[in-house]
């Protein structure tokens, strides 16, 4: 298995999320985000494009190492390894 670790402030859109051990087998980053997408909804949608690519202001690392393949998620997530996903903050 693999554990999933995400940016406070997306609690806010996937309160389902929060307070809890996110798990998924290990497997490509596709599989991973479709596997957090089964437990929030939309989750998928909202850090992916609608040709599946990553968004740009996206970033996710595996263990301390960024995800080259930001088209078809490929890069695989050791079992026992961490999946961080971050997303950009902007404003003024």
């Amino acid at each position: 298995m693999t554990t999933v670790e995400i940016t406070p402030h997306l609690y806010r859109y996937f309160p389902q999320l929060k307070n809890r051990t996110i798990r998924a087998p290990a497997g490509s980053v596709a599989q991973i985000l479709r596997a957090v997408d089964e437990i929030a909804p939309g989750f998928k949608d909202y850090l992916l494009d609608d040709q599946g690519r990553l968004r740009r202001h996206v970033h996710i690392s595996i263990n301390d190492t960024l995800v080259v393949d930001r088209k078809t998620l490929s890069d695989r997530v050791p079992d026992g390894g961490t999946l961080y996903i971050f997303q950009a903050l902007s404003g003024g």
